[in-house]
Parts: C-alpha cells; sequence; structure tokens
C-alpha cells in the first residue's frame, strides 16, 4: 500500500495558520506546500516558522511552490536570476520533495505584480519553456512540475492545455500539479463535462493535486453567463471534491494532495472551520483510495539537463508587454477589444480574434486587480 500524503499551503499569514493550528496540533497535516517566493514583503521570518519548515523538511513532507517566476517571459530578467539564486540557497538549507510553478507569465511591469497569464502554443514559447525548466531543475536539483493555468480563453486553448504540457515536461521527465479547481473553472466556463477534459491531460506526470475553492464573475458583455474564478478565497464546492473521488485512480504517480486557501477568505471563525472540515474531508477521500501499486516515475530527468545562453524571444516580450498595458489600462471590453484588434496580437498566433468575450472582459478585470502586487 502506497501512501498519498493529505497536505494544506502554509505560509506565513496569520488567518491561514489559524485556520491550520487546530490540524497541526492533532497531526492530520502530513506535509506541507510552501510558496517560498512569497516572503518578499517579510524583514524577518519568525523562527517558529522556520522550524515548523524544517520539522517537515526533516520527514521529506515539504513541497516548494513558486509564484513569480514568470515562466513564459520572452525576455529574461534579473529578477528571475534573483529567483534562481533564491531557490538554490533555500535548498541548502530545506529539503523539498519537488518544486513546482505556474504556467504562463505575470502580466505585471515589476517582478511581484501582475497576474499569470497564458501564452500561445507554439514551438517558440514550448522552447522558452523547457529552457526555463531546466534551469529551476539545475538551482533545485529535486523533481519539477508545473500548474495548470485555470483561465483560458477559448474552448480549443483548453483542450490543448494537457498536450501542450506533456511536450513541455517530457524533456526533463517533469510533472503536473493537477489543480481541480481550476479544471472546475474550464468545465464551467467552456461547457466541458471533467472526465471529457481529465482525458486530455498525461494523467501519469500528476504527482500533486490542488483543491480550492473561488468565485463567480458577471460580465457585462455577456450579463447571462456567470464566470468562475480561481480566487481561492472560498470553502471547496462539492464538486471539487467530486473530481478529487474521480482522479485519485486515474493517477498512478500522485504522492501529495494539497488544500489551498488565502488568509483573506479565513478572517472569521466560521470559514476557519470550514477550512478544517475540507481539509478532514479531503483526507477522507484520500486514505478511502491509497494506491495499491508503487510509483513508476521518479519525476527526476534520465540526462542532466545542459544549460546554454539563456533562450529569449524579443518578439514573443514585446507582444506580451502590449497585451499587459491593454488589460491593466483599458476601461472596458470594448476598448479592449479594439486595442487588441490593432496591436501587434493581431492575426498572429495568439489568435485574439478568437478569444471568448466574457473571458477577454474577466482577464481584463483580474490584470487590474493583480497589478499593484498581491
Amino acid at each position: 500500500m502506497r501512501n498519498i500524503y493529505s497536505a494544506i499551503a502554509c505560509n506565513l499569514d496569520q488567518h491561514v495558520l489559524q485556520a491550520a493550528l487546530p490540524l497541526l496540533e492533532a497531526e492530520k497535516i502530513e506535509a506541507i506546500e510552501w510558496s517560498f517566493d512569497t516572503l518578499f514583503k517579510i524583514k524577518e521570518v519568525p523562527e517558529w516558522f522556520t522550524q515548523l519548515l524544517h520539522a517537515y523538511s526533516a520527514e521529506q513532507r515539504l513541497i516548494g511552490h513558486g509564484v513569480f517566476f514568470s515562466l513564459f517571459s520572452g525576455k529574461w530578467s534579473e529578477a528571475q536570476t534573483g529567483w534562481l539564486e533564491q531557490l538554490h540557497n533555500l535548498c541548502k538549507t530545506f529539503h523539498f520533495d519537488h518544486i513546482t510553478e505556474h504556467f504562463g507569465f505575470m502580466t505585471g511591469a515589476n517582478f511581484h505584480t501582475g497576474a499569470p497569464m497564458s501564452i500561445p502554443f507554439t514551438p517558440a514559447t514550448l522552447a522558452i519553456g523547457r529552457d526555463r525548466l531546466a534551469r529551476i531543475y539545475d538551482a533545485c536539483a529535486c523533481p519539477v512540475g508545473l500548474e495548470n493555468l485555470a483561465f483560458s480563453y477559448t474552448l480549443e486553448e483548453v483542450k490543448r492545455h494537457g498536450a501542450f504540457l506533456e511536450a513541455l515536461l517530457a524533456p526533463l521527465n517533469g510533472f503536473i500539479i493537477l489543480d481541480l479547481h481550476n479544471l472546475y473553472c474550464q468545465t464551467h466556463n467552456f461547457d466541458l463535462p471533467v472526465d471529457a477534459l481529465l482525458a486530455l491531460y498525461p494523467l501519469d506526470r500528476v504527482r500533486e493535486i490542488h483543491i480550492s475553492g473561488g468565485s463567480w464573475d458577471q460580465t457585462a458583455v455577456q450579463p447571462e453567463k456567470m464566470v468562475r474564478r480561481d480566487t481561492h478565497d472560498d470553502g471547496v464546492p462539492a464538486e471539487v471534491f467530486q473530481f478529487l473521488e474521480y482522479a485519485l485512480p486515474r493517477c498512478p504517480n500522485l504522492k501529495f494532495v494539497v488544500l489551498e486557501q488565502l488568509g483573506v477568505g479565513l478572517r472569521t471563525e466560521a470559514s476557519r472551520a470550514l477550512f478544517q472540515a475540507d481539509f478532514l474531508k479531503m483526507d477522507e477521500i484520500v486514505k478511502a483510495c491509497q494506491l495499491s501499486k508503487p510509483a513508476t516515475n521518479t519525476f527526476l530527468p534520465q540526462d542532466l539537463p545542459v544549460l546554454g545562453p539563456v533562450m529569449e524571444d524579443i518578439p514573443l516580450f514585446e507582444q506580451q508587454r502590449q497585451l499587459s498595458t491593454i488589460l491593466e489600462t483599458c476601461e472596458n471590453y470594448a476598448q479592449c477589444l479594439e486595442q487588441l484588434s490593432t496591436s501587434s496580437l493581431a492575426n498572429t498566433a495568439w489568435e485574439v480574434e478568437q478569444w471568448h468575450p466574457a473571458m477577454l472582459e474577466t482577464a481584463l478585470r483580474i490584470a487590474q486587480k493583480w497589478k499593484s502586487g498581491f
């Protein structure tokens, strides 16, 4: 019998820690996922938090999750160099069982601003993604993975995401964080059944699963359609627990299942109690589906990556910068659509002409919400 470990995303946030404390005291939390690059606003990390990380590190139950690397940025930045240096140094202090990042590029002009957005699935973006993943592995020397995006502009993009992840991860033998709430967003926003969506993913590459909650948005351009957002500020929907029961036996190399919620959604006793109940329900589902066969993939590369000069694509970078500016400054959907149609993204692999109106308006809201940082 092989264990799957029930974990939480545990960062230095008083509301998250308040919600997690009873579970930690009861020794229910078997692993911790730490977003190691989110401490930039904190001058001094408390010793007790460091000791908590060391305790899970010593048991090989600490996993690292990056937020700000911006994997597909067309132009390399000094901030990315610093991110890799920080990761390399942290790996001298803590043992991470694996390291992950988000798919996409950050829209913000500065490193700790913006939101992760998708990119065209082209040979050029594939090459940049592979180059960046190899650099992450070089910094951490442990399995490296990527999280599937919650946000897409078109149904075609949703359908191609799993295959692109496979092509991206295969050379490094990387893995996928299968975020089930992200899939919940996709199933609702594009009217796609979850079994059909999961069939498009290489589930043998799933080493970690995320579950979380989110929120609903109503757009002006299509007021009859509610858009599901991955905002991590509410309890886990019943459908996501159903997705978990469905996905677990289909992921033969799964090792961790992680409950995520932001501190902003844990400020009341009721919300913290719901978080604890969600964790216990998640753990019950996980324990009911322990895998009998050993994992067949260590997710370590067969050949160590050879790093050459940093790969860049300046035309892609200029398109990304232009898209970011449009999303962060336009006042409404109509203005955004007009500017996109006359931008360098028009009639390109970005396929902006096909973007779903409600999703474009949602992208505008996401970018403007996070343009000043988290």
